[in-house]
């Protein structure tokens, strides 16, 4: 029997602890095994509502599995996803991954992290690791994989500056939050920055998945003069970019290179190197290194963010030149970048 159902069992019989360790010490965790007699490791993944075909975050997830995979064969590990129509989904998709005796269950995006919470509490033997997200309190069996993803949107942010014609840019959002606020207010410090003239249009589309509502707030922005949008919205950014295609206008992708969806638009994106960060923490697992409950945080220095190779298709070399050179200082805490409201506020003191 799984703890959470031994533990509600025990509330209300309240059982004594002899029979507590009797129970649980009868019920054993299936191991499978190859023809080599050696352990072949589960490892899934659970989407957010923006699905694994996001060409996004969910996407990049999953090639870091897709990888593990192929490196090891299925003879070492199978790897899986289930996908989340809903918010609702996230508990039952953890769950189901769980009865399934998933060595490593990998909760993607920040809306997952009270699914992760309350799996973590009602089954401390399971490992869960969450993309995005940190707790307060952080349990001991959720490893946390964090990305400075304001320092590569600060970079867009110069990129941007650099690239308008019209010293209006723009920035469209998901949903607000700690994520996404990172992306919103380092990337405007990186524009104004670059460029104290340039005005930073600002909207959020409240969604993830409406690639119609991102494509409507583009064509508005471009229509009131905004030559260049950055999109940290997930599938919303799609749209986002048809309308830059469309319009003969400069987009910026987020969290994978998104180049090839509009090749002579997309000039650059926001790296966010979500496909290593799992990557290693499954690989990690099926080493027997893996250390649990740790806050891990991708930075710049490490490679964890930054912008896409195909940025050379339709940046000038010089401007790249500035980019590095910028993201540089930033390595050498010469530039601050804030990561939210407060801190972009004080900057600009």
């Amino acid at each position: 029997m799984k703890l959470k159902k031994l533990l509600s069992v025990a509330l209300v019989t309240v059982m004594s602890a002899s029979v507590l360790v009797g129970c649980s010490s009868g019920e054993k965790k299936e191991v499978a095994e190859n023809a080599d007699g050696e352990k072949v490791f589960k490892i899934a993944m659970v989407t957010d509502t923006g699905g694994v075909n996001d060409e996004s975050f969910n996407q990049s997830a999953w090639a870091g599995l897709e990888k593990i995979k192929k490196e090891f064969g299925e003879d070492k590990v199978k790897v899986k996803y289930l996908e989340s129509k809903q918010d609702a989904d996230y508990v039952p998709n953890v769950e189901t991954l769980v009865e399934e005796d998933t060595d490593l269950i990998i909760g993607v995006g920040f809306k997952l992290a009270d699914a992760i919470e309350e799996a973590a509490k009602n089954y401390p033997e399971n490992q869960f690791a969450l993309v995005d997200a940190a707790y307060e309190k952080q349990p001991e069996n959720v490893t946390s994989l964090l990305f400075e993803d304001h320092v590569s949107s600060y970079l867009t942010g110069v990129v941007a500056a650099k690239m308008s014609e019209s010293h209006k840019v723009g920035f469209i959002g998901g949903i607000s939050g700690e994520v996404i606020d990172r992306f919103d207010y380092g990337f405007r410090a990186g524009v104004e920055a670059t460029d104290p003239n340039a005005k930073v249009s600002v909207q959020y589309t409240n969604s993830f998945t409406d690639m119609a509502k991102g494509k409507s707030i583009a064509n508005q922005m471009h229509k009131d003069g905004v030559d260049v949008i950055f999109t940290a919205a997930g599938a919303c950014g799609i749209g986002a970019i048809e309308a830059a295609k469309e319009n003969g206008k400069k987009a910026i992708g987020v969290d994978q290179d998104q180049n090839k969806l509009a090749p002579d638009n997309v000039i650059t994106s926001a790296m966010k190197n979500i496909d290593v960060a799992v990557y290693d923490a499954a690989k990690s697992m099926i080493e027997g290194k893996y250390k649990p409950g740790q806050v891990i945080v991708n930075t710049l220095d490490m490679g964890g963010v930054g912008i896409a190779e195909t940025s050379s298709k339709n940046v000038q070399p010089d401007v790249l030149k500035y980019v590095n050179e910028v993201a540089e200082k930033i390595k050498k805490g010469e530039i601050k970048v804030p990561e939210n409201e407060k801190e972009y506020k004080e900057l600009k003191k």
